[in-house]
This record gives C-alpha cells, sequence and structure tokens, in this order.
C-alpha cells in the first residue's frame, strides 16, 4: 500500500473528475449523432432525441449507401490516403536520415535545414499553389490533392530527430562490416522506427482525411470530390442531394429530414479514423515524445 496524504487524495480525485469530463465532452458528441442518425423523422424534428435513438430505424443509412456521391467520395478519399501516406512516408524518410548525420558527415546541413524550416512556416500563398497546379495539368486528378503536402516538414522533424537518438555506434558497426547508407537505413535504422513511423502515418492519415479545403480548390467536377468535401457541400445543400438521388421526394422526406441523413453520413465519415487509431496508440506517444528531444 503506498500512502497518500489527504491533499494527493483531494488532487486525485479533482484530477480523475476533470479528465472524465473532458473524456465525456469529447465522446457525448459521437454519441449524440449517432442516435440522430438512428431515430425517426418526427423525433428528430421535435428535438427528441439526445444519447439514445428514438424510434429507431436505418433508412438515413440505406439513403447514403445507395448515394452514389457518397461511395464514390469516399473512395477517392481512399485513393487519396493511400497514395498520399506512400509519397509522404517515402520522402520524410529519404529527407530525415541524410538531415540526422551531423554536419561534419553532410556539407550544407544547416542550410538545407533552413530551407525546410522557412517552406515550414512561409508557402506561396494560395493563387500561386493554385496557378503551380494548373499549369502542371493536375487539376481534378489525384495528384493535386497529393504532390503540394508531399512532404509534412514538421512530421520529417520528428523523424530525424528520432533517428538522431538512436546509437550511432549501430551504424558505424555496420560500416564497418561493409554495409552502405542503404543497407543501414533499411535494414537496421527502420526496423527500430516503429513508434516513429506510427506517429508520422496517423499524422498523414488524419491530414488527408480530414483536408477539405484542397478538394475545394483543384477538384472542378464535383465527381471527383473526396469525402470531406463532399461532406462539406452535403451540409450545406443537403436538399439538393435529395433530389438528385431521385425517387419520390415527398416520401423521402417522410421517413428521412436533412438532419437524420447528415448524421449518418457524418458519423460514416469519421469511422475509418476512429478504427485505424487504436492500432497506432500504441506508438504514438513514444514516437512523439523521443522524436521532439533533440534539435
Amino acid at each position: 500500500m503506498i500512502y497518500k496524504s489527504k491533499s494527493r487524495r483531494v488532487f486525485d480525485i479533482f484530477n480523475y473528475t476533470f479528465l472524465i469530463l473532458v473524456c465525456l465532452t469529447c465522446i457525448l458528441p459521437f454519441i449524440h449523432i449517432l442516435a440522430i442518425s438512428f431515430s425517426s423523422n418526427v423525433a428528430v424534428a421535435q428535438q427528441q432525441v439526445s444519447f439514445w435513438p428514438v424510434g429507431f430505424n436505418t433508412y438515413a443509412y440505406e439513403f447514403t449507401f445507395s448515394d452514389g456521391r457518397f461511395v464514390t467520395a469516399l473512395w477517392v478519399t481512399v485513393q487519396r490516403v493511400g497514395l498520399g501516406l506512400v509519397v509522404n512516408l517515402l520522402l520524410i524518410v529519404l529527407t530525415a536520415y541524410p538531415l540526422s548525420h551531423s554536419k561534419d558527415r553532410l556539407a550544407f546541413r544547416n542550410i538545407y535545414m533552413g530551407f525546410f524550416l522557412f517552406t515550414m512556416i512561409f508557402n506561396g500563398g494560395l493563387i500561386p499553389t493554385f496557378i503551380l497546379v494548373s499549369r502542371m495539368g493536375l487539376l481534378n486528378s489525384l495528384w493535386a490533392l497529393v504532390l503540394p503536402g508531399a512532404l509534412p516538414v514538421f512530421s520529417m522533424i520528428i523523424f530525424m530527430n528520432f533517428i538522431r537518438g538512436l546509437p550511432q555506434e549501430l551504424q558505424e558497426s555496420a560500416m564497418i562490416d561493409g554495409a552502405g547508407q542503404t543497407t543501414v537505413l533499411f535494414k537496421i535504422m527502420l526496423p527500430l522506427l516503429k513508434p516513429c513511423f506510427a506517429t508520422v502515418t496517423l499524422f498523414a492519415i488524419v491530414g488527408h482525411w480530414n483536408d477539405w479545403f484542397s478538394g475545394l480548390i483543384y477538384m472542378q467536377d464535383p465527381s471527383n470530390y473526396p469525402l470531406q468535401t463532399y461532406l462539406r457541400f452535403m451540409l450545406m445543400r443537403f436538399e439538393d442531394i435529395m433530389r438528385l438521388a431521385g425517387g419520390d421526394m415527398a416520401q423521402m422526406q417522410a421517413r428521412m429530414n436533412v438532419q437524420t441523413g447528415r448524421a449518418a453520413q457524418l458519423f460514416l465519415g469519421m469511422v475509418p479514423i476512429l478504427m485505424v487509431y487504436p492500432f497506432l496508440q500504441k506508438y504514438f506517444t513514444k514516437g512523439l515524445v523521443m522524436g521532439s528531444v533533440k534539435g
């Protein structure tokens, strides 16, 4: 038994109570949206739904999956996340590993670092970036959503500092045995970088999944919208989506109103991230903390 003073017990009670309240403020909105998505049209219109469905039905989800626009937007986002994650991780690794060396082993290292830090703080602006993407012929293509943010500098710095935190003797002993830089990187360093990989992977997935502005700017055809851009359009003009879906409008409005339809699609848009995070969470804190120790 560990003795705790009275002040310590009071602090623990206050701390646990505060953390529980913070958790509830994060969880309850999700539960409320889920309850609305499964509730009846009348119950939602009369504001009878809190955290449990009233008049349980699944029509909002049936409408969502029958709407080709939502499924198409979801598929565009899945492709974007897959391609963007590969590009981000590849460039992060190929940039962070050379910069993790000391300036004696890498000439002009400080100049390179200054260049990357400058691009992290400043950018060319929306109009020059749009002109560049347009003249490269990338509008309405998946690459327009990936290439402008191909190298996330913040994640690269985390990865670089994590590598610098590993014992230098590992690299030196491998090179004495005849290994080259490529062998050292892929066979020695990368297997030790699982926590950091999980951290930058989570950053990349969440960044690509939640980005709606790029789709709005670079996708001129609504059929190429990623999911978050489509959800923004849906929140503003859900009635138009119901009309475009076809069928009996009066029957749709009798079984599902705007709120239940929006809630169903918003919840489905959150599910993939909620499923990915638990698998990366055990590495996340370690990778983020160790990657921020050294400058």
